[in-house]
């Protein structure tokens, strides 16, 4: 069930439109400012477009395109004009709104972060990417966790950037957080088709959550990124399933209130909780053990694969290697 794309919103019912903007090519400041109106206007148009829906969700990269530049003039802050045009842009259209910017850090790589805002224009939820699509991307390893928010209508958000959600452990992360739906956007270009949308359902049964997941679509001459967008309800189905059409909103109405019966009342299957309560059924209460050695050795800082690994910094994709160790 999705109300028909969210026209027939129940009671429970979160509208979601997921914006497959087409790919930007952005060398300029000028271009940048040009975007960002671009992205305002498309807050404008899912608002026109559906009355009903509460969040749209743009994809990574989609104010700065795929050229993967760190040049200053680019990057944007929080107290930037960019930001202040998507809170404004929130406002004016009663909606909230997910976007994504490449952000400015003073003691190193830019970050690749995405924020939440509300109708109200205010912050909700701002992440950085964990995990940057090495060795082609350049960015800082974020730094913040995995943060979870309210969203509207009572429901429990969080995001995850791209190659995130290539790790069953992120959103793993967000479910034990609490989150109910798992936005997930991207900039991925078709050979990634198919890894992407069997982690995306992976991702939503694994955790008995929603995932909301989009690209960016179209070609700037160089990339072609896919566009995409689908919905994942908790049991690992598509609800609703885009295609490679640049500027096409999908949309769909899910429900965190059935995301919180499956997690409290199924038996089978309740992957999250049964994690940490292996055979609950021989043993009061399961085994409440950590039998996974990679877990132990990341806590103890000694992860180590058994097979050689060739590909370990960006040289191979025109970057220098890095002489600066990770401050946590």
């Amino acid at each position: 069930m999705t109300g028909l794309g969210g026209l027939n919103k129940s009671k429970h019912g979160v509208v979601l439109g997921l914006v497959q903007l087409q790919l930007p090519i952005i060398e300029t400041p000028a271009q940048l400012a040009a975007q960002t109106q671009r992205i305002c206007d498309m807050v404008a148009k899912a608002r026109r477009n559906q009355s009903t829906m509460d969040l749209v969700v743009f994809p990574e990269y989609s104010l700065h395109g795929l050229s993967m530049s760190m040049a200053p003039e680019l990057m944007v802050t929080l107290d930037g004009p960019e930001v202040a045009a998507f809170k404004r842009a929130c406002v004016d259209n009663h909606i909230w709104g997910c976007f994504s910017i490449m952000e400015a850090n003073p003691g190193g790589n830019p970050y690749n972060s995405g924020i939440i805002i509300d109708d109200t224009g205010a912050v909700k939820l701002y992440y950085r990417k964990l995990h940057p699509w090495v060795p082609v991307e350049p960015w800082e390893p974020g730094n913040l966790g995995v943060p979870v928010c309210d969203g509207p209508k009572g429901s429990k958000l969080a995001l995850i950037i791209c190659h995130d959600g290539m790790f069953p452990e992120m959103a793993r992360e967000a479910a034990y957080k609490g989150a109910e739906i798992i936005l997930r956007t991207a900039g991925y270009t078709a050979p990634i088709r198919h890894s992407w949308k069997i982690s995306n359902q992976a991702n939503a049964f694994s955790n008995l959550a929603i995932t909301a997941n989009v690209c960016l679509c179209g070609s700037d001459g160089s990339f072609d990124s896919m566009g995409e967008g689908m919905f994942c309800n908790f049991d690992g189905t598509v609800l609703v399933e885009g295609g490679g059409r640049p500027d096409e909103i999908i949309t769909a109405e899910v429900r965190p209130d059935l995301v919180r019966e499956a997690r409290t009342g199924w038996g089978v299957e309740n992957n999250i909780y049964q994690l940490y309560h292996r055979g609950y059924v021989a043993v009061k209460g399961g085994a409440q053990d950590c039998p996974y050695t990679y877990m132990r050795d990341m806590l103890d800082g000694k992860y180590q694969l058994p097979w050689p690994v060739e590909v370990t910094d960006g040289t191979s994709c025109g970057f220098d290697a890095p002489t600066r160790s990770y401050q946590p």
